[in-house]
């Protein structure tokens, strides 16, 4: 009789710890799933409708901010003679492209040059190319993209080189979200992670805008 008293105390323990075991669990689920959303980068607080904008994409096409609505946008700001900060960036959201692959009806890249002097659609769009040549790549006159880059806070001036005929444009390094509705939602400064960045494209769709 001790023995089956025995065995029954070690079972009814057994269903105990499982009991325990399975709240925690269920716990956890629930507060993760209840609490709100942190988004990786730096939040727009509050959110508010990105300035629009139309300018010359790579194909010799209008592209126009509005018409983007439904789909979230990565947006950089950079130049084709870049030597460092843009092909770093730009391989960086060519990961995060690739792990978008089948949804890329509702995920674009967009690269907006701080170099209209040099960067004509037919640049853009051979250096694109090296990275992903889905990226959208836009270009306009100087008095076109100076409204743009003053709206987004992108600092932009050109610095001289030991070559005359050549330039460098030192240039803001933030990607820029854009959501479904249209929001400037958050901003990622230069050597963010890319898996980071993936992570807030996830729920923005999970969650449809």
């Amino acid at each position: 009789m001790r023995e089956a008293g025995a065995g029954m105390k070690a079972s009814a323990y057994a269903l105990i710890g499982l009991a325990l075991g399975l709240a925690a669990v269920m716990g956890a689920w629930l507060v993760d799933t209840l609490r709100p959303y942190t988004f990786q980068g730096s939040v727009i607080e509050p959110a508010k409708p990105a300035a629009a904008f139309e300018l010359t994409d790579q194909q010799g096409n209008t592209f126009r901010l509005e018409d983007q609505k439904g789909k979230i946008l990565l947006v950089f700001f950079g130049y084709t003679h870049c030597p460092d900060v843009c092909p770093v960036t730009l391989s960086e959201m060519k990961k995060i492209a690739k792990v978008f692959e089948g949804e890329r009806d509702q995920v674009d890249f967009v690269f907006i040059t701080v170099d209209p002097e040099r960067d004509t659609p037919a640049l853009l769009k051979e250096y694109l190319g090296y990275f992903d040549p889905s990226f959208i790549g836009l270009t306009g006159s100087e008095q076109k993209l100076a409204e743009i880059w003053l709206n987004y806070g992108v600092y932009r001036a050109k610095t001289k080189t030991e070559s005359k005929a050549e330039y460098l444009v030192e240039h803001t390094a933030r990607i820029y979200l854009i959501d479904q509705a249209g929001n400037l939602k958050v901003t990622y400064p230069f050597g963010f992670e890319a898996n980071r960045i993936i992570k807030d494209i996830r729920y923005l769709l999970k969650q449809g805008g």
